[in-house]
This record gives C-alpha cells, structure tokens and sequence, in this order.
C-alpha cells in the first residue's frame, strides 16, 4: 500500500496514495524527444491541454525547453515567450493545476503569476539558487527531480558506484534546501529522475527499486514516457522511435505504480488512466 498524501497547492491540494495521479505533458518546444513541434502554435497547445484535461489528467505540466539528450539550452526570454501565453490562456479554462517545467527561478515566478501552481524543476534547484524563494514566496508545490551535472553536460555522466544511494542521497540533500527556504513540506514531491545523467541500466535499478524512495516520506513521481532508455531494455523489438515506445512506457508506469509512484508523468493521457485506473482497483 502506498502512503496517503495530501500534495499543498496554492489554491487546491491533490490526495495522492489512493488514487495514481496522472501529470500530461505539453511540450510548447520545437525540438522535444517526442513532440517537439507539435503544440508550438497556441490554438494547438490549447486544443492538447483540454483533451488531456478530458482524458483524464490530474495535472498539467508545460515545458518551455527541452532537456533531451543533445539538446541546448534556450534563451530565457525564448523560453517565457513560450510558456507564458499558453499559461495565460488554460489558467481560466482549465480546471485542473498547472505546472510549469523549468529550472529558471524567473520563469517560474512569472509562470506562477500566470496562473500556475506547480514548479517542476529538473535540478532539483541545483541550476538556480534563487528558485526555492519563489517558490516559498508563491506558497507554489514542487517537484524535486534528481539530476546530475550541469544543464550542458546531463546526460555526459559516469556512471554512478551505488545509484539508490546518490539519487536518494541527492533528493534528501535537496528536500533540505526547501525545508531551509521555508518550503512546505507539504508542497514538496520527488522524482527520482529516470533517464537524468543515468545509463539505461541505472534507470532500470531506480524503477526495480522504487520502493526504497518512500523511506523518504515524500510523494513520489515517476517521468519514463516514451524515453531513450526504453529502446535499450527489454524485448529486442523496443521501438527506436519515441512516438512508438507506448507498451514500454506501459511496463514502466506499471511497475512504478506497483512499487509506490503515486504520480505518472506521460504523454499519452488517455491509455496510462486507463492502465492505472485498472492498477489502481486491482492492488
């Protein structure tokens, strides 16, 4: 059984422990792993976001820049030119929260202004020391994703000597800064950070071992969707392109919901509500 949370926003909180959360990713991005030019357009953005909305997700998380393998980082006046309308836009439509993915402390505090609620940041505030006080001074959650290195060289890492040690380690190092900024300890989720600065093979120990991470006692997330790593496990018949790696990201959401995630973090909305709704009434 998972443990009961109750995940503080700013203007709702989400139960999680009952019931697997589901976040939907909209990627406003040129050049996103999967969908990298899909939503740049608004109309776009917004049609996605009310599907996901529709099809059954608890939150909506929108992502300005990519951090893919061999990506580069973007301008930060880019990355709030693409964010910030489409936030303005779903912050009166939506009835569900949004997050904003960023690591960018004015990113995030101008998203939140907008309307968001959430701060998911891939660092784990280890790229900008001035994002735990904005998200403090907006009362906003938070996701604390464990990475490892510079915002150039994340996915450049050795590999680690004992990864369920450094990754929870790392995300106790990190609850600590928000504990220190006056952060809630409510507000706060972590994410272990599959496919972040790990080869395939420390990605599959961290989800092999999901379970360790609730020794945490903070809510989990859990981000494998559609990812590079799943094209590296398993059957020799993983498909190599994104867009087809749906019964792989299945496997994963499936065994992380069975070893404690409490929230998904997936492209595709409708099919993962239908697997862990049915997880969910049968464990």
């Amino acid at each position: 059984m998972r443990q009961i949370f109750k995940w503080r926003l700013p203007r709702t909180e989400i139960e999680l422990g009952k019931r697997t959360a589901i976040m939907g990713i909209l990627n406003v991005t040129p050049d996103s792993f999967s969908d990298g030019g899909l939503y740049r357009d608004l109309q776009a953005a917004l049609n996605r976001a009310l599907q996901m909305e529709e099809q059954g997700a608890d939150v909506l998380d929108i992502g300005g820049e990519s951090t893919r393998p061999g990506s580069e980082a973007v301008a930060e006046e880019m990355e709030l030119k693409r964010v910030l309308p489409v936030i303005e836009a779903l912050a009166v439509r939506l009835k569900i929260p949004i997050s904003i993915d960023t690591y960018r402390s004015e990113v995030a505090q101008k998203a939140l202004a907008a309307g968001a609620q959430i701060v998911n940041d891939i660092s784990a505030f280890r790229f900008d020391s001035r994002m735990p006080e904005e998200v403090r001074a907006a009362r906003a959650a938070v996701v604390l994703m464990h990475s490892r290195g510079s915002r150039e060289e994340l996915h450049k890492q050795l590999p680690m000597k004992n990864p369920l040690r450094e990754v929870q380690d790392e995300l106790m190092a990190a609850a600590r800064v928000a504990t220190e900024a006056g952060i809630a300890r409510e507000a706060v989720v972590m994410d272990p950070g599959v496919g972040f600065g790990k080869t395939a093979e420390e990605s599959v120990t961290v989800l092999r071992n999901l379970q360790t991470f609730s020794r945490l006692e903070y809510p989990v997330l859990i981000g494998t969707s559609r990812k590079s790593f799943l094209g590296r496990i398993g059957a020799s018949g993983a498909m190599p392109d994104a867009k087809n790696r749906l019964w792989e990201t299945a496997a994963t959401v499936a065994g992380g919901v069975l070893r404690g995630a409490h929230i998904v973090r997936v492209h595709d909305v409708a099919e993962m509500r239908t697997l862990v709704d049915t997880l969910d009434a049968l464990f």
